[in-house]
């Protein structure tokens, strides 16, 4: 192994270890209660490290967000290669596609709906702003690639296979959300995948053609 790709494993190394950081120190804290220096102390390292990496908090929480981006991307890609699939047996897998991907990182992904829908995007690098919108922007086309099959084959109703990805992940990351509030009241069950079956079999209902 040469020398600079020694480093380069280093430095990957040491990201990663920040980000195990910050995603505990999220975790304990909240976005806006946890500060870099909590996460450097988290991660045995200066705060000046820190900054090497990730230039600030909300890069670093928006960064949390790319492993989610990824996993989303590959499992829906994966379900559209299912060729012999029929559409009806796609929105299946894609629904469990969905389970999955919460299940992978719950936290990650509330973090995830949180930062969507905030001022923190403002404040990231141009090219990382740019990573979190090209996944983003993949997962909803092989989503509404499914729709698109049926609405060919006269399954669904014909409606914009874009916009029915967009109310698909609108109805899942509403449903994640609410949950993870309930849960914070109480905890006494989860019923998020109870919730999230009812949701899904409603939304096949309604884009299913009558006849």
């Amino acid at each position: 192994m040469g020398i600079q790709e020694r480093k380069e494993r280093e430095k990957e190394r040491r990201r990663q270890q920040i980000i195990v950081a910050a995603k505990r120190v999220f975790s304990e804290k909240g976005f806006n209660k946890a500060t870099m220096e909590d996460i450097a102390k988290e991660a045995e390292l200066s705060p000046g490290t820190l900054y090497l990496y990730f230039k600030n908090k909300e890069e670093l929480y928006a960064s949390l967000s790319l492993r989610i981006l990824q996993y989303l991307h590959i499992r829906v890609t994966h379900v559209n290669k299912e060729t012999s699939l029929t559409p009806d047996k796609k929105l299946s897998a894609l629904m469990e596609a969905m389970y999955d991907v919460y299940e992978f990182d719950p936290l990650i992904i509330i973090n995830m709906f949180h930062l969507q829908s905030s001022e923190t995007l403002k404040n990231l690098s141009e090219s990382l702003l740019d990573e979190i919108k090209d996944l983003s922007k993949k997962s909803i086309g092989a989503i509404a690639k499914i729709f698109e099959e049926g609405i060919e084959q006269g399954i669904y109703e014909d409606r914009h296979p874009v916009a029915l990805a967009d109310i698909f992940w609108a109805m899942f990351s509403g449903v994640v959300l609410w949950e993870a509030s309930k849960k914070i009241i109480s905890s006494d069950k989860d019923y998020l995948k109870s919730t999230l079956a009812a949701a899904f079999e409603l939304f096949e209902r309604g884009i299913r053609k009558a006849g």
